[in-house]
């Protein structure tokens, strides 16, 4: 019984041993295996850190505005009897846009014209009597304050008669009448919208630390959504002097040329404005920066002597500055020449080798002014 334990002690760790021995050998050589397998090295794109001139610019959203404005009301009431413009058209300083009802206030003005006429000729009557000493001196100036109360009085009324003929202010461009013919409008109805629109107004705002940075006569470039890559040209004509408390911003007012009455007044745009002269910068496409909460970093490209020249990267953290298009400006941590991964960076790591793809076609692109075509 002893003999049968013991032998079959001596196959159980003969049998363990195989399994064990086996294992051993077996994760020996494959960890061989993979110590002397090639690094494999993921494929992709480089850029060069290049040099380029920009001109400092300050970024913000405007609003256009008539140089002139205004929504037409009458001061009287009375009943339309002219429409003397269509809707939308263009119409002159002066011209006449709406006329109502002047019958009664014409008659009116015929016998205040009398009255006046009456005294006047009183008045001359007792010149001349004064002038014989027929009447008092005191009679001739009541006369004459009579003939100049009637005087203001055909005044008056003729301003009346004006104020129910409805004109344009300026030159500009007629809206959609709010008024039809027949139709009694009282006082402070609005009739009709006119708007200047040649040139017009971009009001904008900019935080106080660009304000030594603004100055009249700049010149900005401002994009619409209406006409997609498409750019106006204008110049700063007004700065607010007073800074908001609740903001820390303050206005400005640029004057935009729109001889094609293309832009109108409401429209939303995006202001680019110079602040400086010309300077040169660093800069490499977005794509080749990694964005961290604890700082943006890149990985440069090198050869590695020591392993036949394959190429490596290295992570280096960067400052970056101002964005414009597909690049962004390097202000601390890179020189003009030095080659970094410009696409495939969630496949680095640091000291990893790297192949370098040389479509031109995969390549992100580096446009300052980018405008896709399905804008």
């Amino acid at each position: 019984m002893k003999k049968r334990m013991i032998l079959m002690l001596a196959a159980m760790a003969l049998l363990f041993g195989g399994i064990f021995g086996f294992k051993a050998v077996g994760n020996h050589f494959m960890n061989q295996y993979f110590d002397t397998m090639p690094e494999p090295a993921p494929t992709i794109t480089a850029a060069e850190v290049r040099e380029d001139s920009w001109t400092p610019t300050a970024r913000a959203a405007g609003s256009f505005e008539a140089r002139n404005g205004a929504e037409l009301t009458t001061e009287v009431g009375g009943i339309v009897t002219g429409i003397h413009f269509e809707n939308g058209a263009p119409v002159a300083a002066g011209q006449r846009l709406v006329s109502l009802e002047t019958e009664a206030d014409e008659a009116e003005l015929e016998r205040l014209v009398a009255v006046a006429q009456l005294a006047e000729l009183e008045e001359a009557r007792f010149d001349r009597l004064y002038r014989n000493n027929s009447v008092s001196e005191s009679e001739l100036q009541r006369r004459a304050s009579e003939a100049a109360q009637a005087r203001a009085d055909v005044r008056a009324q003729e301003a009346r008669i004006r104020q129910k003929s409805i004109r344009s202010p300026f030159e500009g461009v007629a809206g959609i009448r709010r008024v039809n013919l027949g139709q009694y409008i009282s006082p402070g109805t609005p009739v009709v919208a006119v708007q200047s629109l040649d040139p017009l107004y971009l009001n904008f705002t900019l935080p106080e630390k660009r304000l030594t940075d603004v100055r009249n006569g700049g010149k900005l470039e401002v994009t619409v959504d209406a006409y997609p890559g498409e750019t106006f040209t204008g110049e700063v004509t007004a700065i607010e002097p007073r800074i908001r408390e609740s903001t820390r911003s303050f206005d400005i007012q640029a004057t935009v040329a729109n001889s094609g009455g293309r832009l109108r007044p409401g429209m939303y745009g995006r202001v680019s404005l110079e602040t400086g002269d010309p300077a040169p910068v660093l800069v490499i496409p977005q794509t080749a920066i990694q964005f961290n909460p604890y700082g943006n970093s890149v990985y440069v490209i090198y050869e590695d002597e020591e392993d036949d020249g394959i190429l490596r990267v290295r992570q280096r953290f960067i400052r970056t500055g101002e964005r414009r298009g597909d690049l962004v400006r390097v202000i601390e941590g890179l020189e003009a020449g030095d080659h970094v991964a410009s696409s495939g960076l969630l496949k680095l790591r640091n000291d990893g080798a790297v192949e370098i793809s040389d479509n031109e076609r995969v390549a992100p692109t580096t446009d300052p002014a980018p405008h896709p075509a399905n804008q």
